[in-house]
Parts: structure tokens; C-alpha cells; sequence
């Protein structure tokens, strides 16, 4: 000190690595009553340029300073280095901006210097672009920019949480209402990955402040051409008119469950702020509400491995359309299917008018491979607006988060398909098949009488049905079954299926003959052994009975019962029709 000119001295602070990061801020905060933000940031300089100035002061001021914070690093047992140089001489009278004669000091952040009203003001007009311009390396120094004149207690924060799998629409909304005002927008880094991203959080400095990092985005499925891209983690810092508000996007996390999305808005406190809140929710709970990313398609809870690289939550069918003309079925099941669906979808809003359920429950059964899973094709196809989710037996224990997406996406089709691994008879059930099966029953009563949702269940034995699901109606409306296809139905068949063959007809009437007695899933996979039996003959070129009877010896005869069973052959009939 001695060595320095008398006026105006700078304290700089040395880095020590063995110096812990809280101790330095609270050496800045203690001796030099720095605010925890610019304690902060000479803490970072100090890490990235090796010193930093801790303020300019007065000689006789820096003295004290200089001698108070040596006392406390050598009582601390910290090796930490601070010295003193020469700074601004300030006991002139003339601006230090444009060098015009000003009466004025300005504090600025850890130093004092003379600036005239004209700079001062030109200053305050360009405070806007500044604040658009400067980087951040932190998110707390960001806000405090961002908010400057208010105190932390100034502000207030609201946060709503919207589940994880409807992610795509809440980003979809949040882009709508911020991403086009003027403002600042910042990726955030986690800290912990387990730690939900807060307000709060993000104003902290010290060693476990967010950092500003690169937006990171995950791409989400919705069945369109593009996925949506939905933000990880950010900040929006912006301005409504004369209000300034800040919003944070997370994710809310616990180990095992589906991780949610959380919105939060911090804003200055009172009425003016309260209102721009609540108007920003209200419209990002419609958005949800309306579901347009979703609505109208196929979907199912996405539990299987991702290796499109694609986010997890729900999970877009691309179905091809089946038209009604590929639905081969016999002429009763196809009006059944007419007017217990299709007909009464048509007339729900003249049944609510005349106070009637508009809910309905179906049952599909058959022999495994007769279509069921074909038919439920077609009945999505012929049911525009109407989203359907497909639930499998795996997938039951999900049940009251799919009847609530039912409810949320009405008018809504719920495909449950083999129901009868989850409602088997009560006497055969051990306790948790039986719990699934009481989940199932509550949700299918506890829709409303207005509720626009169609159940739709499958099974392959009706006749292990639990009678509390099956006998009830308001739970099953009309069993629908799809059988073994007659005649006039495996022709259907072969000619949908062979559509790509040269088959005449007395090649069609053979393939009828030889499969009475099998499943639709038989003749599809029997006209692709017979084209494969062409294929290794000539080429392909034509369709031989040879290659019809080498393709039914390969499935009856050449592999056993278990793959006639597993083909969906009767095996008694078909290899005797077969030998034909």
C-alpha cells in the first residue's frame, strides 16, 4: 500500500484453487458488503483471469478494507492473496464519460465515479439494448438484470405441472405465447438431475448457481410429418408493456414414475402481475385441454425401447386406413358392427339430446386370427374426430391414466384387447389379477352418461369372462362375433391377399376348398408362402396349384400341431380339406 500514489486505490483478489468458492463470496459480502450476485461474479472472474478487482476506493477507505481482509484470510488459514494498485482518480470534476464538468458521483457497481446528466441519461435510453445484448454465463445474473430496481421479496411465482406425455402440446403453447415477445431467452444446465428446475433456484449464486448453457430439445412423435421439439429446461426473461416477468420451463422428476412438465411465472407483486399470470395459464391449460398434437389418432403409452432416439410418453400409431370393403366378415357381424358403433356415433348427440348414456361398451370375440385386430383398424378409420387408444394386457396396470386421457381427448375409442387375461372368472384369480380386474370395472362406471368414450374389448375365449363384466350391461352393450370365415369369406381372402398374384379362378376355388376351417391370419400367410413357392419355381411369373399345395403341406403337414395352432388352422378340417 505504501508503494501506491495517494487518491483512489483498487483492491484485487488473487485466485487460490484450495480456497473454497462460498468463503471467497463470503469474504466479498462480510468486508466489502458486496451483494451476493456481485460477489458472485468476482468470484467467476476471479476463477477465469486468475484476480479481479474487489472495488476502488478512497486511500485511506482502501487501507481499512485491505487491512480487514487480511486479518480475516490469515485467521481463516486460507491462503488467498489480495493487493493494491492504483486506481481512477475521481477527485477531479469532470465527467469520465465525455470529460464535460460534472457535480454529480454515480455509484456503479464496486466504484464511484463523476458522470454529467447528459451521459447519465443517454445511459438510461440505451439500458434496453444492453440488457439484449449482454452475455450471461449465469442464470441468477440474468434475473437480476432482468429485474433490476426490485427486491427478491418484490416478486411473486405461480407454477402449473402438466403430465410428461403431453409434453409435445404444452411446448406448442408456451412457443405461442413467449417465444415471440421481446425479451431474452436462456438454456439452463441442472445442477441435479433429480431437483426440479425452479424460480428460486435460479436466483441463487455460489458454487451450485445454474449456469446458462445451450437450449437442449428432445423431438417428440405426434404422428405429423415433423416431431415437435420439446425444451428440457429454459428461462424466458421478458416484457408485457411495463411489466416484466420471467418464465421457467422444467422437468419434474421422481425415480420411476413419468417425468411431468412444469411451468413457472415470477412476476413483481400486485394485481397487474396476478392478472398476466393467470391470463398465461388459462391459455396454456386450453391448449392442453384442446389436445390438438393428439387428438384424433392412434395411441398407446409408450413402455418398449426407444430406438429411434425419439422421447418416451406416448407413442403414435401410423395405422394405414382399412376401408370397409378389406373387412371380411359375415354380413351380420358387419351390421352389428354398423349399428352399434358407427350408427350410434352418429346419433350421440340426439341420444344426449334425449337424455340417453352416450357411453358404450363392446365386445369382440372369436378364435384367435379371425380379425379382430383388422376390425378395430376399420373401426378407427370410420370414426373421424375420434382418438383411440390401444391398451394392452401388459399395459392394464396403466388404466386410470388412459381413461383419463380418454376423457381428456373424448370423443375417445378405448381398444382393450385380450380382456380376458385381466377378467378371467374370480374363482381362477389370485389377488392382484383380481384388483386389475375391480380397476377395470370402476373406470368403465365411473365415466359419466355423457362421456363421448367407446370401449372396445377383445378376447379369444368369451367363455372365461368373470360374469360381473361380461352379464352387466352399461359395462358390455352387445357381444359382436367374428368368426372363422365361411366359403364366400375365405374367397374375400384369398383374393385380398393375392391380390398380387396371378391366381385364375379355378386357383381361387382350390384355395377355398383346401382351407375350410382356418383363419383369416391362415389364408394371409398362406398366399405368402405361395407366392414364395412361385417365387423359388420361376420367378414368380405365375401361380401354380403346386405352389398352393407345397405352401399348405409346409403349414399342415411338414411342422406339427402346435404351428397349425399357431397359423390359426383347424387342423382336423383344414388337413383333411388339405388332402383334397
Amino acid at each position: 500500500m505504501d508503494r501506491v500514489q495517494p487518491g483512489y486505490v483498487q483492491l484485487v483478489l488473487h485466485d487460490n484453487e484450495d480456497t473454497p468458492q462460498d468463503y471467497v463470496i463470503g469474504l466479498l459480502r462480510s468486508v466489502f458488503g458486496q451483494s451476493p450476485t456481485d460477489a458472485f461474479e468476482v468470484m467467476v472472474t476471479i476463477e477465469k483471469r486468475g484476480k479481479a478487482v474487489c472495488g476502488t476506493y478512497p486511500r485511506a477507505v482502501a487501507e481499512a478494507l485491505l487491512q480487514a481482509a487480511l486479518e480475516r484470510i490469515r485467521a481463516s488459514g486460507h491462503q488467498l492473496a489480495m493487493t493494491a494498485q492504483a486506481g481512477d482518480d475521481l477527485g477531479n470534476d469532470r465527467c469520465k464519460l465525455c470529460g464535460n464538468f460534472s457535480e454529480h458521483p454515480l455509484r456503479l457497481v464496486r466504484k464511484t465515479a463523476l458522470v454529467c446528466d447528459d451521459c447519465m441519461l443517454a445511459t438510461a435510453e440505451e439500458l434496453g439494448v444492453i440488457k439484449e445484448t449482454r452475455r450471461f454465463d449465469f442464470a441468477c445474473t440474468a434475473i437480476e438484470w432482468h429485474f433490476a430496481g426490485f427486491s427478491p421479496d418484490d416478486l411473486i411465482s405461480a407454477s402449473r405441472q402438466f403430465p410428461g406425455h403431453m409434453r409435445a402440446d404444452v411446448q406448442t403453447a408456451v412457443d405461442q405465447l413467449f417465444s415471440g415477445q421481446r425479451g431474452r431467452f436462456f438454456g439452463i444446465q441442472e445442477y441435479h438431475r433429480y431437483d426440479t428446475l425452479t424460480f428460486a433456484a435460479l436466483t441463487r449464486p455460489g458454487h451450485s448457481a445454474h449456469a446458462i448453457a445451450p437450449a437442449q430439445y428432445h423431438d417428440v412423435e405426434v404422428g405429423d410429418a415433423e416431431p415437435v421439439k420439446c425444451l428440457d429446461n429454459g428461462l424466458w426473461l421478458s416484457d408485457a408493456g411495463d411489466l416484466r416477468y420471467a418464465v421457467v420451463l422444467s422437468a419434474h422428476r421422481e425415480h420411476g414414475e413419468e417425468a411431468g412438465v412444469r411451468i413457472e411465472i415470477a412476476v413483481p407483486s400486485g394485481e397487474t402481475g396476478a392478472e398476466f399470470v393467470r391470463l398465461c395459464f388459462a391459455a396454456i391449460e386450453d391448449a392442453v385441454n384442446a389436445a390438438n398434437c393428439y387428438r384424433g389418432k392412434v395411441l398407446s403409452f409408450d413402455g418398449g425401447a426407444n430406438y429411434r432416439g425419439r422421447s418416451r410418453g406416448l407413442m403414435v400409431h401410423r395405422l394405414p386406413p382399412v376401408e370397409r370393403a378389406n373387412v371380411i366378415l359375415p354380413e351380420t357381424a358387419l351390421k352389428l358392427l354398423d349399428h352399434n358403433i358407427l350408427n350410434f356415433v352418429e346419433r350421440r348427440a340426439q341420444l344426449r339430446l334425449l337424455g340417453q348414456s352416450t357411453r358404450k361398451g363392446i365386445l369382440l370375440y372369436g378364435p384367435p386370427g379371425t380379425g379382430k385386430t383388422h376390425t378395430i383398424r376399420y373401426l378407427a378409420s370410420s370414426l373421424p374426430g375420434h382418438t383411440t387408444l390401444i391398451i394392452t394386457a401388459a399395459q392394464v396396470a396403466l388404466l386410470g391414466a388412459y381413461i383419463n386421457l380418454a376423457r381428456l381427448l373424448q370423443p375417445a375409442m378405448v381398444v382393450i384387447e385380450d380382456v380376458d387375461l385381466i377378467a378371467r372368472d374370480r374363482e381362477r384369480m389370485g389377488p392382484c389379477e383380481e384388483s386389475m380386474l375391480n380397476k377395470l370395472l370402476n373406470e368403465m362406471d365411473g365415466l359419466k352418461e355423457d362421456a363421448d368414450i367407446l370401449f372396445v374389448l377383445t378376447t379369444n375365449r368369451p367363455e372365461q369372462l368373470e360374469g360381473a363384466l361380461a352379464n352387466r350391461p352399461g359395462r358390455i352393450d352387445q357381444a359382436i362375433e367374428i368368426p372363422l370365415p365361411d366359403d364366400a369369406g375365405r374367397r374375400k381372402l384369398v383374393q385380398l391377399y393375392g391380390k398380387g398374384l396371378r391366381l385364375d379362378e379355378a386357383l381361387i376355388d382350390e384355395a377355398v376348398r383346401r382351407t375350410r376351417g382356418v383363419s383369416a391370419a391362415f389364408i394371409k400367410e398362406l398366399m405368402r408362402r405361395t407366392a414364395q413357392a412361385a417365387i423359388g419355381r420361376d420367378g414368380g411369373t405365375a401361380i401354380t396349384s403346386a405352389d398352393i399345395g407345397e405352401a399348405l403341406d409346409d403349414m399342415l403337414f411338414a411342422s406339427g400341431k402346435l404351428n397349425v395352432k399357431l397359423l390359426g388352422g383347424a387342423l382336423e378340417m383344414a388337413q383333411a380339406a388339405a388332402a383334397v
